[in-house]
């Protein structure tokens, strides 16, 4: 008898701090969960795999996401609200593909009217990563103080007959109209000045500090 009441005794010793544990996290209001690593980055050349990874992986966050929360927690009638926790998104990126950098652009717009999508520039924003970078959600954008951005005009290597090659710039210039339209609504650029900008037909280059005042991101780290 003695034998069975010491091995009792023993099991409540090896729960009891698991017990404690849960009661100090429930008195002091900690999450006992540990905390969702939501990370989405863009290293390297903008493709199509890294879009298709990129716009699955913002779609899967969103969702996972997504919370229900009372109005008023301490009044379980209260009405519930859908709430979504921020995505980070990192952008390093020489640059790439115009149509693959609209499909996460628009993938980024769609997701932004759920949760905050917390966008960072590092080393190297250029191209189709500037777009990338502006569209994050405003005043949660930033960048490396030693990041490099750049812009230049959509280019077109296409060779042909007359047709074929018309056609091709004709779609050329819907690609630079477009990106200049996307990026007036998400900077603080004018069409007027992207179209002096890209009608150079040059690396335009900028620091962290100019990427700011034109509304590309808004803050260095």
């Amino acid at each position: 008898m003695k034998k069975l009441e010491t091995e009792e005794q023993e099991g409540k010793q090896e729960t009891a701090p698991e017990a404690d544990l849960s009661q100090f996290l429930l008195m002091n209001e900690i999450d006992p969960e540990p905390a969702k690593l939501r990370l989405i980055g863009l290293y390297g050349e903008v493709d199509e795999e890294k879009a298709a990874e990129i716009t699955f992986s913002l779609m899967a966050l969103q969702e996972l996401g997504k919370k229900e929360k009372l109005t008023d927690p301490d009044d379980p009638e209260s009405e519930k609200v859908t709430t979504y926790e921020p995505i980070n998104f990192v952008v390093s990126t020489w640059g790439g593909s115009a149509a693959d950098m609209f499909s996460i652009y628009d993938t980024i717009r769609m997701v932004r009217d759920y949760c905050d999508i917390d966008t960072l520039g590092l080393g190297k924003v250029m191209s189709a990563g500037v777009l990338l970078l502006a569209s994050g959600t405003k005043g949660q954008r930033r960048i490396g103080k030693n990041c490099r951005v750049m812009l230049h005009g959509v280019q077109s290597g296409q060779s042909g007959n007359l047709s074929d090659l018309e056609n091709e710039m004709a779609e050329a210039k819907w690609t630079q109209d477009t990106l200049v339209n996307c990026l007036t609504k998400e900077t603080k650029m004018t069409k007027k000045y992207l179209k002096k900008i890209l009608a150079k037909r040059m690396n335009i280059y900028f620091t962290a500090e100019e990427a700011v005042t034109l509304g590309i991101a808004d803050e260095i780290v």
